[in-house]
């Protein structure tokens, strides 16, 4: 089909959402929710396919990868979601004015929200889930090398709203392909918001090409400030968990700063990064540090590329800084502005850390892991905003909606 004629059916669908009420929310999307585990085997052999074209050493081969289990936790956060609070028609403020007229404004959806994403068949779900309880309909286009899966996804999602009485095209799957990206980025009148959720080039092509608005969501560089009060035990556990949960997402930790007075401490630090065939970019001091004491072969000398780039990858750097005002400086440099952590046991200095820092998301004491709509109590998120107009941070139920002001009166009219 033409893919005007697709986002014309997703507008027109978007429509007929805002006759559900949450029950019948809810109840479409724990169903739907069962239908993509009772259809595990259909979805998994289209996986296969999709991952027989990928390199395994690939890092996007682990976010492109399902399994049951991941299928399962899929569902579980489908469900999560149908649980939470609806956020539209909240009333957000409420007044009566001195000739009488009383003015409400209340939560409303956006309408049709577009996601463009790369090789992430859980965000299909994610986003669906999402913008149904949010009173949206989606438009998604992912990444050609997830198709097969995100198209087995998108199938059964679409069956269940057909099964429940309402239009497919609620949530409607483009094409791969950079046609069907153009048409998207440039529907004004249909497509109310487009949210990239990828890598910086995904987000910077979206934004420098895009007439419909757009928030930007997903490029993590992320640090974490090791302080001169920092505790090693602590240090040691949160720069691990950060590098090596989970390589390939938006959150994982890629540049360590150190202080100067605890550059002895670093082969502790780093100690269990080995483990996971951690590559280290060291600076000059970092380096003598560790040479000793981490595996050659995975130490490296830093140079100015290491800094400022989000790895994805089993990869890290580390700087040496001479005082929280050199970390801050760096920080404010090469972050993009997504998560950034401070490891110290003074007060003092978390407070200017937290105070000064321009993140979206700003730690202490704290995984950088942790920045995730359902680790905030959020549900599932559509992405982590980094800018700071309408969301920033997980963007979640609450922030896909807009608001409308209501005004009722008794025939006032304006002198």
């Amino acid at each position: 089909m033409n893919i005007q004629n697709l986002l014309t059916e997703a507008r027109d669908a978007s429509r007929m959402l805002r006759t559900l009420n949450d029950d019948d929310t809810r109840t479409l999307l724990e169903n739907t929710a069962q239908a993509i585990v009772d259809a595990s085997g259909e979805i998994l052999k289209a996986n296969d396919r999709d991952l027989a074209y990928m390199d395994i050493s690939d890092p996007k081969y682990d976010r492109l990868c399902l399994t049951t289990g991941r299928l399962e936790n899929i569902a579980a956060d489908m469900r999560n979601v149908a649980r939470l609070p609806a956020p539209t028609g909240r009333i957000l403020s409420e007044t009566i004015r001195p000739n009488g007229m009383k003015i409400r404004k209340v939560s409303v959806p956006f309408g049709l929200i577009g996601v463009i994403y790369e090789s992430r068949p859980n965000v299909t779900a994610d986003v669906f889930a999402l913008c149904l309880k949010s009173g949206n309909a989606c438009v998604l286009k992912g990444g050609s090398d997830a198709f097969t899966t995100n198209r087995a996804l998108a199938g059964v999602i679409r069956r269940t709203l057909e099964a429940h009485g309402l239009p497919p095209a609620a949530c409607t799957l483009l094409p791969p392909g950079r046609d069907a990206t153009a048409a998207l980025l440039s529907a004004t009148g249909l497509v109310d918001l487009i949210i990239p959720r990828g890598s910086s080039l995904l987000i910077n092509y979206v934004r420098d090409h895009a007439r419909v608005p757009v928030i930007e969501t997903g490029a993590g560089i992320c640090h974490t400030y090791f302080d001169s009060e920092g505790d090693r035990d602590k240090g040691r556990a949160i720069v691990t968990n950060a590098k090596t949960r989970r390589v390939s997402v938006c959150n994982a930790l890629d540049c360590l700063l150190v202080h100067e007075s605890r550059l002895d401490d670093l082969p502790f630090l780093c100690g269990e990064l080995a483990d996971s065939l951690v590559v280290i970019y060291a600076d000059a001091p970092s380096f003598r540090a560790l040479r000793a004491h981490y595996p050659r072969a995975l130490l490296q000398p830093a140079i100015e590329g290491s800094y400022g780039t989000e790895f994805l990858d089993y990869k890290m750097s580390i700087r040496t800084v001479a005082s929280l005002d050199e970390a801050l400086a760096h920080i404010a440099r090469y972050s993009s502005k997504h998560s950034e952590s401070i490891v110290s046991q003074s007060p003092a200095q978390i407070h200017h850390f937290l105070e000064t820092v321009d993140a979206a998301c700003v730690y202490a004491n704290v995984s950088t892991a942790f920045t995730d709509g359902a680790q905030f109590g959020l549900g599932a998120e559509i992405g982590i905003s980094t800018q700071k107009l309408h969301a920033r941070g997980p963007m979640s139920l609450a922030e896909l909606t807009t608001y409308k002001f209501l005004i009722e009166g008794d025939g006032q009219i304006r002198p």
